[in-house]
């Protein structure tokens, strides 16, 4: 299957399915000596982790991550550093329930991949969803973990939060609030209305959608133009994750309804004095903050009945049941995350590459 490699310099390659052995990835651009442990990148796993902290999915997996390959602890040293070489990681699964789907293997459930992926390749993993799962995601962010560690060098972070989920907006964007609750959210009222649409949802056997922001602190340069513009890699980035199904940048949407006069951002000496670019003109980074938006749908696994076909174009009434989550919100946060940071890490890599290509011989 192709389609599974992301980057150009800092590549990234995920395998594994749903309810398969293991789900990896494997990174192969990574300059040398950068400190990097399991216990780092683990720490990013743990925000996505089904069954933690009352997080809204009964399927309990540890998702440990094992460093394979790629990183050695030179005598001396406080901890391991990557090496130059591949890094591949593994996270094994340990609490799938593929009998669960079994009643479903010859239907299509509303909502999912399995009427594409069997129409593009003749047969289709039903356990769970195989690679279209919200389960690969893992391997994402564990990459994305390695990437957080290159960015740190030049002061690049990156932090999503929710702003919306059930139809329930955020008023406040209060960043330092974003730990106190379950749903990374800047506004703790908010949070707790959000929380109290999702036990409602879930009564109803039914399930709701979010906004995700996104805000990176960002290098200015970064972007490739034409056709590798960064705003069009960040999109590109976030909308592969399975549950995006829209991506805006700055004002956004805001900007066609805005005049030339309200959306351009002034400069002075000291700097912008806006941000309706989102922290990107013309597809390179100016410096400012990025920041970015996505919509995000409601999971389609669903306690309802509802209507469908199976493997031989026969109306079929389906309840999907299973372990499911009412949300991919909080989940899909360090997701977001991870897709951000491994497209600013691979485009910062280019751009060291352009300065050192112009630098005097």
């Amino acid at each position: 299957m192709a389609g599974n490699t992301f980057g150009a310099v800092f590549k990234v390659t995920t395998w594994g399915e749903s309810h398969g052995t293991a789900l990896g990835a494997v990174i192969d651009g990574c300059p040398p000596g950068l400190e990097l442990t399991a216990e780092m990148i683990q720490q990013e796993l743990e925000k996505r982790r089904p069954g933690k902290g009352g997080a809204t999915s009964p399927r309990s997996e540890p998702d440990q991550v094992q460093i394979m390959s790629g990183t050695f602890k030179p005598e001396g040293c406080r901890c391991e550093k990557t090496t130059g070489t591949p890094i591949s990681l593994v996270i094994f699964n340990k609490d799938a329930h593929s009998k669960s789907y079994s009643h479903l293997q010859d239907v299509f459930r509303p909502g999912h991949g399995d009427l594409t992926y069997q129409a593009k390749y003749g047969i289709r993993d039903h356990r769970g969803g195989g690679r279209a799962s919200a389960r690969e995601t893992a391997a994402r962010v564990a990459a994305g973990a390695v990437a957080k560690q290159l960015l740190s060098q030049y002061n690049m972070s990156v932090q999503a939060y929710t702003v919306a989920l059930g139809g329930i907006n955020t008023v406040k964007r209060e960043l330092s609030q974003v730990a106190d609750n379950r749903l990374f959210c800047p506004d703790n009222e908010a949070a707790e209305r959000m929380e109290a649409r999702v036990k409602e949802v879930r009564r109803q056997g039914d399930t709701v959608g979010g906004i995700v922001e996104i805000r990176a602190s960002c290098l200015p340069g970064l972007g490739e133009p034409v056709f590798d513009k960064l705003d069009g890699e960040l999109a590109r980035a976030l909308m592969s994750i399975g549950a995006v199904k829209g991506v805006e940048i700055g004002a956004g949407f805001g900007a066609a309804a805005m005049l030339g006069s309200e959306n351009n951002d002034p400069i002075s000496p000291s700097g912008f004095l806006g941000n309706n670019s989102g922290g990107i003109l013309a597809g390179i980074s100016n410096g400012e903050d990025l920041v970015v938006r996505v919509a995000v749908k409601p999971i389609p696994s669903i306690h309802k009945e509802q209507q469908s076909v199976n493997l031989q174009n026969e109306p079929v009434e389906i309840k999907v049941g299973g372990r499911h989550d009412i949300s991919a919100i909080p989940r899909i946060i360090p997701v977001c995350e991870a897709m951000v940071r491994l497209t600013l890490a691979d485009h910062l890599l280019r751009q060291l590459a352009l300065q050192e290509n112009r630098q005097p011989k």
